[in-house]
């Protein structure tokens, strides 16, 4: 029998991966999108599998059209990572962030509880969780300790799924995923900012790029590794939380350097601080400890920081080369401000 997946924020980077993954291996999947007046497919068009897949448009906070949603397509599995993710808007719109990102999350399991708990669920939880707190490693058992509005609701939700778990007896698991990228990231994202920079740069687009605190220090993997733990988390016996990262850490520092040297350019003559970037509260540190992933769910990731962004950055020069020569490119820079 065919399996069936159904991915809230399947527009999104790891919506699109995930999507592609399970495709893969089978499944039927289908994707929630949120009402807007131009639907952003151009992650699933880069990956060519939008006929693929069979496209929703509900909202998170509205019951009954995840209801109607659930009932019609009746998924075995529940990817949920639809979430208002950027940390600086989460400051700017703290109570649109605490909805989507929180609230959302307990409304789409009791949805589940109440059409069909046997089905199995994936929360997206975050790193951010862990706030300014880690000296070392966080694994899961590391308490949290969150410093921005979008880690708050991000915690609200993780709880709300283990909550579920306990109460109602569901297959509800928490994925804690470090930073993870790749060319589909958003240009909101620090990395994407970099190398789509560095990309411009050396095509003569661009002169100067700012960005806000350098010695920030994040565990940065690839997301169709990660994308991959999450199916493997509800292919489990039991349900739990799993720590989904590299172990590493790198400073923007280094992530300029990187993408800024695959063009043999020193970052340095072209990245500049500007306070508009920094954050009310930044969090300086983050680092994984993956263990539990590894001895239960044998995954581990596959791809290195530098190969990461040197690969980011040569699809965004390979993109602007592609839009400069006239060819349609499925992505988000030339509409970005």
């Amino acid at each position: 029998m065919t399996k069936r997946a159904l991915i809230t924020g399947i527009t999104g980077q790891d919506g699109a991966y995930l999507a592609r993954l399970l495709l893969g291996h089978g499944y039927e999947v289908a994707g929630i999108y949120r009402r807007v007046s131009t639907p952003n497919f151009w992650r699933l068009l880069s990956l060519c599998i939008k006929n693929d897949v069979i496209l929703y448009q509900a909202d998170l906070y509205d019951a009954t059209s995840l209801l109607s949603v659930i009932k019609d397509f009746a998924p075995g599995e529940v990817y949920h990572l639809a979430a208002q993710s950027f940390v600086d808007a989460s400051f700017k719109e703290p109570l649109a962030t605490g909805m989507v990102t929180g609230l959302a999350t307990a409304t789409l399991l009791e949805v589940i509880r109440q059409v069909d708990p046997s089905i199995k669920f994936y929360n997206a939880a975050t790193s951010e969780l862990y706030g300014n707190s880690l000296k070392h490693s966080a694994n899961e058992m590391t308490p949290f300790a969150p410093d921005s509005p979008y880690a708050v609701a991000k915690l609200y939700a993780l709880h709300m799924v283990r909550v579920y778990r306990t109460a109602y007896d569901m297959f509800a698991c928490n994925g804690i995923l470090f930073n993870h990228e790749s060319k589909l990231r958003g240009l909101e994202f620090v990395t994407r900012k970099v190398t789509n920079a560095a990309a411009r740069i050396k095509l003569g687009l661009q002169d100067k790029v700012q960005l806000g605190n350098l010695d920030s220090a994040r565990d940065w993997g690839f997301s169709p590794d990660y994308v991959d733990a999450m199916r493997l988390m509800l292919q489990q016996d039991n349900p739990t939380d799993y720590v989904i990262s590299t172990g590493e850490t790198h400073t923007i520092h280094e992530l300029c350097d990187t993408a800024f040297s695959v063009f043999g350019l020193d970052y340095r003559n072209y990245v500049e601080t500007n306070n508009k970037y920094m954050r009310p509260l930044d969090v300086m540190y983050l680092r994984g400890n993956s263990t539990k992933a590894k001895n239960e769910l044998g995954w581990e990731p596959k791809t290195k920081f530098r190969d990461l962004i040197e690969l980011m950055t040569k699809a965004d020069y390979d993109r602007w080369q592609q839009q400069l020569s006239g060819k349609i490119v499925h992505w988000d820079a030339p509409n970005h401000e």
